[in-house]
């Protein structure tokens, strides 16, 4: 039977996400939801595929027009997160997805479409996408945190307990939480020297995702707001998109209760993986991440050019050179952990948009 693919369009959403709630390798990011927030919150056009076998969905392919000022720019799937790329019953279901993609691409003048999957793209050698600069850091869960806690090493145990016996506490729930964790969101933003998110973005993922999307912020003693985060749940995997903590905080150690409030949720509630989100092997947050037993697995990230003709073999665009990213993100650094706070937001409110990662 031939396979159709064209775009969604909004009835679609039911069936769509269901397929990505069964999908073996489904996660969160790839929900209807996803683009629905991107569309409110940064005005971006969602352009996402199905491909359908007689009445069933065979794959999806979900993808956003980012638009840099004066151009046409750029088909990512997906922005502000680690992954989304397709998901599909087969490897020459997933090829067609993808060429589709840059057809579409073509018409809207765009010349490349980025791809971040968490899996190897059809047609294409593992090796060629495989980031070597980051990997996402899955941890295996047992059916409870008892069990987890007793899993761990003595010295990650009195880490865990210690806020807690110095009166730090833990709160869970949706936007009720909001105002709080944005706050030390953005303060920990600007000390990181990256644009934040704008408030809006934020409570669309909130309002989109309803009960999939849980905020927890941990208080110290006195109720000031020390370290948040939040999870989207998918029935595979437990995600982290943003977290964050205070540095003056460091000492009482609010970020070890953030991570375990967000673990014992995901155990007691029978999620199978806990995912850390993306790391650079061998800096801090790696090593933060390890500590709890994660495991580095690799990120597939692939630019496809969109010349003419390359609708059979897939093409992949040269890569940017990394030292060279890595010497003008330092110098951008440098400069917004200098900027005045409101200052600082009001850039970000400018210009996070554009950032895609």
């Amino acid at each position: 039977m031939h396979n159709i693919i064209r775009l969604t369009t909004p009835s679609d959403k039911e069936n769509w996400n269901a397929y990505v709630l069964n999908h073996p390798q489904g996660i969160a990011y790839q929900l209807f939801a996803w683009k629905e927030a991107v569309e409110s919150a940064y005005g971006f056009k969602g352009v996402y595929l199905i491909a359908r076998k007689g009445k069933k969905i065979a794959g999806i392919l979900p993808l956003i027009q980012v638009n840099f000022p004066f151009t046409s720019g750029t088909l990512v799937s997906l922005p502000y997160c680690d992954a989304g790329g397709p998901l599909a019953d087969s490897p020459e279901i997933e090829h067609q997805l993808i060429s589709e993609a840059l057809k579409i691409a073509r018409t809207m003048s765009i010349r490349r479409v980025s791809i971040r999957s968490t899996q190897p793209l059809a047609g294409l050698k593992p090796e060629t996408t495989n980031n070597k600069n980051k990997v996402r850091m899955l941890l295996s869960l047992p059916d409870s945190s008892e069990n987890l806690l007793s899993s761990f090493k003595a010295k990650l145990r009195s880490q865990v307990k210690k806020p807690f016996k110095d009166g730090l506490t833990v709160q869970s729930g949706g936007q009720e939480l909001f105002d709080d964790f944005y706050r030390l969101f953005s303060e920990n933003m600007r000390d990181l020297g990256s644009p934040v998110h704008p408030r809006s973005w934020i409570k669309q993922i909130l309002c989109r995702f309803k009960n999939k999307a849980i905020l927890f912020i941990v208080k110290m003693p006195d109720q000031t707001p020390a370290a948040g985060g939040i999870l989207l749940c998918h029935p595979r995997v437990v995600s982290v998109p943003w977290a964050s903590s205070l540095r003056r905080f460091n000492s009482w150690n609010p970020n070890m209760m953030l991570y375990w409030a967000f673990l014992k949720f995901a155990s007691d509630n029978k999620y199978p993986v806990f995912d850390f989100g993306r790391s650079t092997p061998g800096e801090g947050t790696f090593g933060f991440k390890k500590q709890w037993g994660a495991s580095p697995s690799p990120l597939h990230w692939a630019d496809f050019e969109t010349a003419p003709g390359q609708t059979q073999k897939l093409q992949l665009l040269t890569k940017t050179n990394i030292s060279e990213i890595s010497e003008k993100r330092k110098l951008a650094e440098s400069i917004i952990t200098k900027m005045p706070f409101p200052v600082f937001k009001v850039f970000g409110k400018m210009t996070r948009k554009y950032i895609s990662l």
